[in-house]
């Protein structure tokens, strides 16, 4: 098999009432780069319990990536939040887009109650920090459809046999500047995402740095 070159970045569609969704656009804006010498695939996803999950696994047929970041909206949040851990659980606090809004359920029935991600979070948090841009590491990626794709994409790496060769994890980012308080400039988010992307593609694992540094 050809050594893979390509990193799929997802974002959603606007939700909850917001015009627009800065993961989407961040999403957009990152298709077709370069970074670390890897094409950037960048794709939107629906804000939907129905369809977001089986939208990601055929992107990720299609192009066979090394790495797989989805992105998500988490108003309130003052930076790059960079998610440690995924739950099996959905458990809506608004509906989604088609109107579904599911309470207590599992991601997967019968899988594993949490899967950690498997992107350097610590190394990536700190370069990005490094470039003044605020960040963080996170332990919550909520019960919504973000961690709904954040969990299923890890069970897929974990059980699939295309998942291997692949690593993946999931960033929220805060409102764009013009959306709510506090935000930050889409630039600056761009700025941020493509620096994490490249020491992603370039280190394989977190050295033991002690967590409380990085918040």
């Amino acid at each position: 098999m050809a050594q893979r070159s390509t990193v799929l970045v997802t974002g959603f569609d606007a939700f909850g009432g917001d015009p627009s969704n800065p993961s989407e656009t961040l999403a957009r804006r990152l298709n077709g780069r370069q970074v670390a010498g890897h094409r950037v695939v960048g794709a939107v996803l629906p804000t939907r319990f129905d369809r977001a999950l089986t939208t990601l696994l055929a992107r990720m047929a299609r192009h066979r990536p090394v790495l797989v970041v989805g992105l998500g909206l988490a108003g309130g949040r003052t930076g790059l939040s960079f998610e440690r851990v995924a739950i099996n659980l959905c458990d809506a606090r608004i509906a989604d887009n088609g109107g579904a809004q599911p309470i207590d359920l599992p991601v997967v029935a019968g899988g594993p109650a949490a899967y950690f991600s498997t992107l350097p979070v610590k190394s990536m948090c700190q370069a990005v920090q490094a470039e003044g841009i605020a960040a963080e590491l996170s332990t919550t990626a909520g019960t919504f459809v973000c961690n709904q794709v954040f969990y299923g994409l890890m069970h897929h790496l974990a059980t699939e046999v295309d998942g291997h060769g692949c690593r993946g994890g999931f960033i929220h980012v805060p409102w764009a500047d013009g959306q709510g308080t506090p935000s930050l400039p889409l630039t600056s988010l761009e700025q941020g995402l493509r620096r994490a992307l490249e020491v992603a593609l370039r280190t394989a694992s977190d050295p033991r740095i002690a967590g409380g540094s990085l918040h």
